[in-house]
């Protein structure tokens, strides 16, 4: 990557773009258009078509979403896929049509069946039903990469996607209700433990089991495969582990210092039974996560304290 290019990262503010936007920095990227949801409204096709017109990017880094956990999908399904849909269709195109070298699709795990196989391979994908809870949103990516693909056969669009596993680290939502499974987790124990509440109830059985990349490493993989790979063929960007949702609610609690009771409520949705992302093609294009958990949770709870 020329990293003196316009650079546009969709959705900076976020969990993902911002960390996207701090590893550019980090890279040495001189030149990146950042806009916020005020400035830039990414559903608006004639504001997003504009936008594209007159900054030409080199690159893109399409990060904006609507994103939440099973209870905001559950709630707002008309908006999860509505508004997907709008976003990744104007800025592809638009990024196609503008000139754009590289574009990076970031997709989620969401999209695979529910019953895949484990770990999950790539070529799991539309092979069985998805996951009631977050169709919508899991819907709405598969369009994406689809898109992406077409592009790539019809006008020869060098756009690629990747596929995070659950992602959490600074910058993460941390809201009571539509927040994902670790952040919320990590503000529940920290008011249980201000509030000296002796018990502290998590959806569903807990048996579930799920992966968890810190979004610092996405961010590093997703520089590292827009320089580096070029294929119609998606990839799994994960840490190749997981951990039961019990033993996850036990480490969080243990971080945050939490002595009380952790108890389950399996009239609550537990979403997919296990979703493990196979991590052999990253693998084979050189790439690995090094952020061990525990560490990430820690971090990502001193930044909870830090901005909440």
């Amino acid at each position: 990557m020329d990293m003196s290019a316009p650079i546009y990262v969709s959705g900076h503010r976020g969990l993902v773009g911002s960390a996207i936007t701090r590893q550019l920095e980090q890279a040495g990227a001189t030149n990146l258009l950042l806009h916020t949801r005020a400035e830039l409204d990414l559903t608006d096709q004639s504001a997003v078509q504009e936008f594209f017109a007159s900054t030409k990017p080199t690159y893109v880094f399409l990060a904006a979403a609507h994103v939440g956990g099973i209870h905001a999908n559950d709630t707002y399904p008309a908006e999860f896929i509505r508004d997907n849909l709008e976003i990744q269709n104007n800025v592809i195109h638009s990024a196609w049509q503008h000139g754009t070298s590289k574009l990076c699709f970031l997709g989620s795990s969401c999209i695979y069946p529910r019953m895949a196989t484990q770990p999950i391979h790539e070529d799991s994908l539309l092979t069985g039903p998805l996951e009631p809870t977050n169709e919508w949103y899991a819907i709405a990516k598969i369009a994406g990469i689809k898109m992406c693909q077409a592009y790539r056969k019809q006008y020869n669009f060098d756009a690629i996607s990747l596929m995070p596993t659950n992602l959490y680290g600074p910058g993460d939502n941390f809201h009571p209700e539509n927040s994902h499974v670790l952040p919320a987790m990590i503000r529940r124990f920290h008011e249980a433990k201000e509030n000296g509440t002796k018990e502290v109830t998590i959806w569903g059985t807990g048996t579930p089991r799920r992966e968890f990349l810190h979004v610092d490493d996405l961010a590093a993989a997703a520089v590292y495969l827009t320089e580096s790979y070029s294929s119609v063929d998606i990839v799994n960007v994960g840490v190749g582990e997981d951990i039961s949702i019990l033993n996850l609610a036990k480490l969080v609690a243990e971080v945050i210092g939490y002595k009380g009771d952790i108890a389950t409520d399996p009239s609550k949705p537990d979403g997919t039974p296990r979703k493990l992302l196979d991590v052999s093609r990253l693998s084979k294009l050189g790439w690995q996560a090094r952020i061990e958990l525990r560490t990430g949770v820690e971090q990502t709870y001193q930044w909870y304290l830090a901005n909440y």
